[in-house]
């Protein structure tokens, strides 16, 4: 593992964009992961993880530390919403009136949200396409949903510059609908291969597996 490494470069990269690095919010993506090598960065201070199955969130959140911070950040199919809901810290995936329906129902205010965008508009990938991301607000604003910002995952680089242009388009479409939605600030983007880039992009949360836990089981 290489967790202070990547801390490391996440303060590097805070620091060049004019940012302390507690203001990057390192989601350490610990799918296929075991109990040993979450605890094992849990150990070292860390707080925030996340996941891309619900089961496997359930599991998981049913055996360890109850003040682990859990992040959502794959696609939800709404029948699993109620697996998710009852343990999740924030929901990175919001990008369907159904998902958005589902979400809402339980006993206490439904988690935070983030409005999945897909900036490549690339038909294998969930989110709404940029142009959609106005009126994607409204509705999950209108269900009552706390919409905390934006997530999108690009196409997959061969060079991290290769990501420039769509974090910067998440960034652009961040700053035009914050006048309508005052608390839409957040900005999830950026992985194992290029969350340098997107904090130079301006990403306040970063979803990192790979380079903190080695290759998936």
């Amino acid at each position: 593992m290489s967790y202070q490494a990547v801390m490391e470069r996440v303060a590097k990269a805070a620091g060049s964009s004019g940012r302390a690095p507690e203001q990057i919010t390192v989601v350490a993506v610990s799918k296929t992961m075991g109990h040993p090598e979450i605890m094992e960065v849990y150990e070292q201070g860390h707080r925030d993880f996340g996941e891309n199955r619900a089961d496997e969130l359930a599991d998981k959140a049913a055996e360890l530390p109850r003040d682990i911070r859990w992040h959502y950040v794959g696609a939800l199919q709404s029948n699993k919403a109620r697996l998710v809901r009852p343990v999740v810290h924030l929901l990175h995936s919001m990008d369907r009136l159904t998902l958005g329906t589902a979400w809402m129902k339980g006993q206490g205010p439904a988690p935070p949200v983030l409005a999945q965008v897909n900036p490549g508009e690339e038909g294998q990938k969930s989110g709404v396409a940029p142009d959609e991301v106005p009126a994607a607000l409204e509705w999950m604003v209108s269900l009552g949903l706390d919409v905390r910002g934006l997530m999108a995952i690009p196409p997959i680089p061969d060079d991290p510059e290769d990501s420039r242009p769509y974090f910067g388009t998440l960034r652009r479409i961040r700053d035009e609908v914050n006048a309508d939605h005052p608390g839409v600030v957040e900005l999830s983007m950026g992985m194992t291969d290029d969350f340098e880039v997107a904090i130079a992009e301006g990403a306040s949360i970063i979803r990192v597996g790979r380079a903190i836990f080695g290759p998936r089981k």
